[in-house]
């Protein structure tokens, strides 16, 4: 029997099984990809999908109260946003988090929709990720300094789509099944 590959479909790498190697727990760690490539990756999905439009009630956000969205849900904030194993979150750091990935989510947003290149180029869909990492440092407070800022931004922005603060996702693509009902 030839040894087979498991590649599952998600935004990070997984070692190949063989009949003679027990399935892994987890992923490979991201290093072996590099959590650059992986973000880069995610923001071509996410960008080539129209994903950024879905935030746009955010760029008109700024002039209300930047705590309204978080007041006006429930107490599962908080504990949706609580580390498993660490004390409990205080208000205003949910605030902050909240805040943060907002304003990722509205960077994302504006940056989209200044572009004015083509998404099927890929040379351009690399200028708009090259410039969404740019602001994306601002966004997520990121020292200019900081001579891995790259890979700074990516971690946070990898940690926040994880989490699953920037909202729920499907990278795989789903057929449309309406039209191949028989």
């Amino acid at each position: 029997m030839s040894a087979s590959k498991f590649m599952p479909k998600t935004v990070g790498a997984q070692a190949p099984i063989t009949k003679h190697m027990r399935p892994p727990l987890g992923s490979v760690k991201d290093s072996v990809v590099g959590e650059e490539r992986i973000a880069q990756y995610l923001l071509a999905v996410l960008n080539t999908r129209g994903t950024p439009l879905q935030w746009k009630h955010l760029v008109d956000r700024e002039a209300e109260d930047p705590h309204h969205e978080l007041e006006n849900k429930p107490g599962c904030i908080i504990k949706d946003l609580q580390i498993k194993g660490k004390k409990p979150m205080n208000k205003s750091h949910a605030y902050r988090v909240q805040d943060m990935v907002s304003e990722v989510q509205r960077t994302l947003c504006v940056t989209f929709s200044e572009f004015s290149g083509s998404l099927e180029d890929e040379s351009d869909l690399e200028i708009l990720i090259d410039h969404q990492f740019e602001v994306l440092q601002k966004a997520l407070k990121i020292p200019h300094k900081a001579s891995e800022a790259r890979i700074m931004v990516s971690k946070k922005f990898l940690t926040l789509f994880r989490t699953g603060k920037l909202g729920q996702f499907i990278l795989d693509d789903v057929p449309d099944t309406s039209d191949s009902v028989s």
